[in-house]
């Protein structure tokens, strides 16, 4: 009952499953070691509604404990699929300053995935040297966002 309480214009759990199955659903967000949103991108064909994009956030957010929690007990940057719910997997790669990439999908490429982290690591990297850039403040550049969304094309 909470996703209605959330999403009040939704009627029945049915139209809920309707938003996530809808087609290939991909929500990529980098959170950082302080658990603050510094990039989301919608990066899937599915339409896009403003309450799937909330929905999507909701799960990513809600598995940031898991993560936290498996991040420590493992020495592998790529943690593969560490959430679920329904037909939609959370896959979460932590770099080594425990910046957290998350990407909510519903496909099985695991290949694909792991590629599509390890290049948003190094394009991650090349923001950070950036001598204009804040860490830990949100990433606002237009070219980092067209690179990631050529690389989501690319691999998921």
């Amino acid at each position: 009952m909470i996703s209605f309480f959330l999403f009040p214009d939704l009627e029945s759990l049915e139209d809920l499953i309707s938003i996530l199955i809808m087609a290939t659903t991909a929500c990529f967000i980098i959170v950082s070691r302080n658990d603050i949103p510094i990039y989301e991108a919608e990066v899937g064909v599915a339409a896009k509604r403003e309450d799937a994009a909330q929905l999507h956030q909701f799960i990513l957010h809600a598995a940031l404990d898991i993560v936290q929690d498996l991040a420590w007990t493992t020495s592998a940057m790529y943690l593969k699929s560490v959430d679920r719910f329904n037909e939609l997997v959370v896959s979460v790669y932590v770099t080594a300053g425990h910046t957290r990439l998350m990407l909510l999908h519903d496909s099985r490429n695991d290949d694909g995935i792991k590629s599509f982290f390890q290049e948003v690591h190094e394009l991650y990297i090349k923001t950070l040297l950036n001598p204009l850039y804040l860490p830990g403040s949100r990433i606002t550049s237009s070219h980092f966002d067209t690179k990631v969304r050529a690389l989501a094309r690319k691999y998921l």
